[in-house]
């Protein structure tokens, strides 16, 4: 039996601050205050509580590819031969430790995950791929496309 995941109780206050904080979380607890029109202590402690519920991950910052040598972005399709719990978890560790990976999703119907990696070049995806793909016997079908543009790339949530 599934249950629900716990979704946090926010008011307009805490979406307003999230909506700043996920278009710029390096401004002061001055400046978020200022734009969400709160006073600064009040704006403190929502930020620490929603830190403090799971609702903000981390704050990081986005780093151009294209500037570090990262130019190559791979969509990666992949079906397991043997699919069970057991199997996925097993493949769900092996990836989460390649550095190259950005993401994995476990995704129905179709493959079983779909992987996006940012890599150097053609051969850093052929290492990437002999390594965590041909290596593992439980990979039954790899299919990747490869980016040619990125015309959108967001990385916040819709808060709801």
């Amino acid at each position: 039996m599934s249950s629900k995941p716990n979704i946090a109780t926010l008011d307009d206050l805490d979406r307003r601050i999230l909506e700043q904080l996920q278009t710029d979380c390096s401004m002061t607890n001055q400046d978020l205050a200022q734009r969400v029109h709160a006073s600064a202590p009040t704006c403190l402690r929502r930020v620490r509580r929603l830190i403090d519920e799971g609702v903000i991950e981390k704050q990081v910052a986005l780093v151009n590819p294209e500037q570090v040598g990262s130019s190559l972005t791979a969509i990666i399709e992949i079906t397991l031969d043997v699919q069970t719990a057991e199997a996925y978890a097993a493949f769900e560790s092996n990836i989460s430790g390649v550095n190259d990976v950005l993401q994995c999703y476990r995704v129905s119907p179709g493959p079983d995950f779909i992987v996006i990696a940012q890599l150097a070049d053609m051969p850093a995806y052929h290492a990437m791929a002999h390594e965590v793909f041909t290596s593992q016997a439980n990979v039954r079908n790899v299919r990747t496309f490869f980016s040619i543009n990125r015309a959108k790339f967001e990385t916040r949530t819709i808060i709801r």
